[in-house]
C-alpha cells in the first residue's frame, strides 16, 4: 500500500520498543481480507488504531488482477484491486523508527530520510551525517547530529585564557592546568582569562621583590616624581632616602629664588631701579637693562635727549601710498580724491562713487573716479548724470517703420493701419489680412471676393453676351456662324485677373505676364492696352516671340483702382487669334 505519508512516525527508542507500526498494519489488512469491518481500531491503542484503520481502508480499494501470461508470479495490487480472501499477509517484523508498506500482500519495512536499514533487514539505525560528511554546513559552522538530521551551529573560538566546554567559552585556570610561568618564591592566582604570580613572602618598607622573589632596596630617588621639594637635593639610602638643602650663590642682576633652588633675574624696569629718563622706555635684559627711545623717536648722542624722527623723510614714498604727513613720534598717511585709506592705515583704495547712486541710470565705476552711462534709447545730457530719451522716429535717416512709427521711453514701436492689417512677426512691417481667405468679408453669394491690400472688393463678372461662363473669372466664345465676319475677330477668351500693388512702388514695375500655352517657337504675339489706360499709368512690353508684360510705368501716389483690357494676339501658323485678359 502506498501513500503519501508514511503509516507510522518515530516512537520509541530503537532498542526498546516492540514491532508496533507493521504488526498493527499487518493485523488491519488481515481483518480486511477475511471481510470484517474496520472498527475493531476503536479498541486498540494510538498509535496502533491510527495504523490498523489506514491499512484496513487501503485494502478496501484494493483488487487483484489476474495474471494472462502462465506461470507463478506475484500479482501487483492496484487502487481499485481487491486481494484475493485467501490472501493473508504475514506478520511484520518492523522496528521503529521505520515505515511500512504493503507488496503483494506482504508488509515491507523501510526507513525513512536520516535513517539505514541494518542488516536483520528490520532495523532502523540513524545516520550520522556529521561522520560521513554529507552535512550541508558552511565554513565558520560545525555539524551536530541528530536522530534523523543534523544541525548546523556557529564555530565558537575561545580569546586567549578561555577553554571551549559544552559550547561555552570558560576561564582555564592556568593555575591548575600548571601552564603558569611563576618561578620560585611566587604562587601562582588564578584571574579571568589570565593569571598572577604572587611572592610568597612580604617586604619591609623601603625593599620591594626582583623577578626571583628576592627584596632588593628601592630607589626613592629615581622612582618617586617629587622625593624633595625645591631647594634641596635627593639622597637615596639603604630602605628610605633624605632631602639635603642646596647652596645657591648668585651673581650681579640675579636673586635666589623664594624656595631658594634658582637664580633668577633682577626686573629692574618693574622695580624702579633703572636709570631711565622720562621721555626713554626700559627694557629689562637678563641680569641687566636697557634704555632705549620711544617708537618715532631717535637717541641724539650731542644732546643726550630723544628726538622726534620725520617718518616721511627718512622714508620717502614707503610709509604711506600716497600723501605722507609728519607727526610728534609718528606720521599720519593721506589719500587723494577718489580714494579712502585702507584699514592698515597706510594704503589707499578706490573709492567706488556708484555706490551713492550718482548717475540717472547706469555707473561704471573707474579708479579714482566713476562714469555714466544711459541705457539703449537715451542720451547722457551735458551735465553728465542725466538721461534723456532718444526720439528715434524723427531723428531716424532710414524708415523704420513699414507704416508708422511711435516714440515710447527709451525706444519706438511700429503700429499698422487700424483696419486690414497685423503686424508682422519682425514687429516693423505689417502684413495684409486676407478676407477672403478667412471668411470675414460681407461679399454675396452672387459676388466673389478679392483681397486688396488692408481691405477686399465685392465683384461680379458677367461675360458678353456671344460667349459663355466657364469659371468664375473666364468666359470661352460661342462657336461663331461662317457668315459672321465680327465674331470670329473677337477674342476666343475673355479672363478676369485682380491684382494689387502698393503705392509708391519703384517704377517700372512689371505687374502682369501673358502668352500661349502651349508655346511653340514660331509663335508670334501682339499685346497692347485696349480699354482703361486714358491716364497713361499701364504700358506693354513684349519680352520674347511669344511672351508678353505689362508694367506700370506711372508712380500711383495714393490708392486707386484700375480697370483695363489688355488683349493678346497670337499669329500661328498663318492663323490669328485673340485672348483679352481683363485688369483689375
Amino acid at each position: 500500500v502506498h501513500r503519501d505519508e508514511p503509516a507510522c512516525w518515530p516512537v520509541w527508542p530503537v532498542a526498546s520498543a516492540p514491532p508496533v507500526c507493521c504488526s498493527c498494519c499487518a493485523l488491519g489488512l488481515r481483518v480486511r481480507s477475511e471481510g470484517r469491518g474496520c472498527d475493531a481500531h476503536q479498541y486498540l491503542g494510538y498509535p496502533c488504531g491510527h495504523v490498523f484503520l489506514t491499512c484496513c481502508e487501503e485494502a478496501e480499494e484494493v483488487e487483484e488482477v489476474e495474471e494472462e501470461q502462465a506461470g507463478p508470479r506475484q500479482i501487483p495490487l492496484t487502487r481499485k484491486q481487491k486481494p484475493r480472501p485467501t490472501s493473508r499477509p504475514r506478520k511484520g517484523t518492523c522496528y521503529p523508527p521505520h515505515q511500512c508498506t504493503a507488496e503483494a500482500g506482504r508488509a515491507r519495512c523501510s526507513c525513512f530520510p536520516g535513517f539505514s536499514l541494518k542488516t536483520d533487514r528490520h532495523t532502523c539505525e540513524d545516520v550520522d551525517e556529521c561522520a560521513t560528511s554529507t552535512h550541508g554546513c558552511r565554513h565558520g559552522e560545525r555539524c551536530v547530529n541528530t536522530v534523523g538530521s543534523f544541525v548546523c551551529e556557529p564555530q565558537v573560538t575561545c580569546p586567549a585564557g578561555y577553554q571551549l566546554r559544552n559550547d561555552v567559552c570558560e576561564d582555564a585556570d592556568e593555575c591548575a592546568l600548571r601552564t603558569h610561568n611563576c618561578g620560585t618564591g611566587f604562587a601562582c592566582e588564578n584571574t579571568a582569562g589570565s593569571f598572577l604570580c604572587n611572592p610568597t613572602h612580604k617586604c619591609i618598607s623601603g625593599f620591594t621583590h626582583d623577578s626571583y622573589g628576592n627584596c632588593v632596596d628601592i630607589n626613592e630617588c629615581s622612582s618617586l616624581s617629587e622625593p624633595c621639594s625645591s631647594g634641596f637635593n635627593c639622597i637615596n639610602t639603604v630602605g628610605s632616602y633624605s632631602c639635603q638643602q642646596k647652596v645657591i650663590m648668585c651673581s650681579h642682576g640675579y636673586h635666589v629664588s623664594p624656595d631658594g633652588a634658582t637664580c633668577v633675574d633682577i626686573d629692574e624696569c618693574q622695580m624702579g631701579t633703572h636709570r631711565c629718563r622720562l621721555d626713554q622706555i626700559c627694557h629689562n635684559l637678563p641680569g641687566s637693562y636697557r634704555c632705549d627711545c620711544q617708537t618715532g623717536y631717535k637717541y641724539d648722542g650731542l644732546l643726550k635727549i630723544c628726538i622726534d624722527v620725520n617718518e616721511c623723510w627718512r622714508y620717502p614714498g614707503r610709509m604711506c601710498a600716497q600723501t605722507c604727513e609728519n607727526t610728534r613720534g609718528s606720521y599720519h598717511c593721506s589719500c587723494t580724491a577718489g580714494f579712502s585709506l585702507a584699514s592698515d592705515g597706510k594704503n589707499c583704495e578706490d573709492i567706488n562713487e556708484c555706490d551713492q547712486n550718482p548717475c540717472n541710470q547706469e555707473c561704471a565705476n573707474i579708479y579714482s573716479s566713476y562714469q555714466c552711462y544711459c541705457r539703449q534709447g537715451y542720451y547722457l545730457k551735458e551735465d553728465g548724470h542725466t538721461c534723456e530719451d532718444i526720439d528715434e522716429c524723427s531723428q531716424s535717416i532710414g524708415n523704420l517703420c513699414a507704416f508708422q512709427c511711435v516714440n515710447v521711453a527709451g525706444s519706438y514701436q511700429c503700429a499698422c493701419p487700424p483696419h486690414g492689417y497685423v503686424m508682422s512677426a519682425n514687429g516693423r512691417t505689417c502684413r495684409d489680412i486676407d478676407e477672403c481667405a478667412t471668411g470675414t468679408h460681407n461679399c454675396s453669394s452672387g459676388q466673389t471676393c478679392y483681397n486688396l491690400q488692408g481691405g477686399f472688393r465685392c465683384l461680379s463678372f458677367d461675360c458678353p453676351h456671344t460667349y459663355k461662363k466657364v469659371s468664375d473669372t473666364r468666359c470661352e466664345r460661342n462657336i461663331c456662324p461662317s457668315s459672321s465676319l465680327d465674331c470670329q475677330k473677337s477674342p476666343v477668351r475673355i479672363t478676369y485677373y485682380q491684382l494689387s500693388f502698393q503705392t509708391n512702388i519703384i517704377i517700372p514695375a512689371q505687374i502682369f505676364r501673358i502668352g500661349p500655352a502651349p508655346a511653340y517657337s514660331s509663335d508670334h504675339i501682339v499685346i497692347g492696352v485696349v480699354k482703361g489706360n486714358e491716364e497713361g499709368y499701364f504700358g506693354t512690353r513684349k519680352l520674347n516671340s511669344f511672351t508678353g508684360a505689362v508694367y506700370l510705368q506711372k508712380q500711383v501716389r495714393e490708392p486707386k483702382d484700375f480697370l483695363i483690357d489688355v488683349e493678346m494676339k497670337l499669329l500661328r501658323q498663318g492663323t490669328i487669334t485673340s485672348t483679352k485678359p481683363l485688369q483689375h
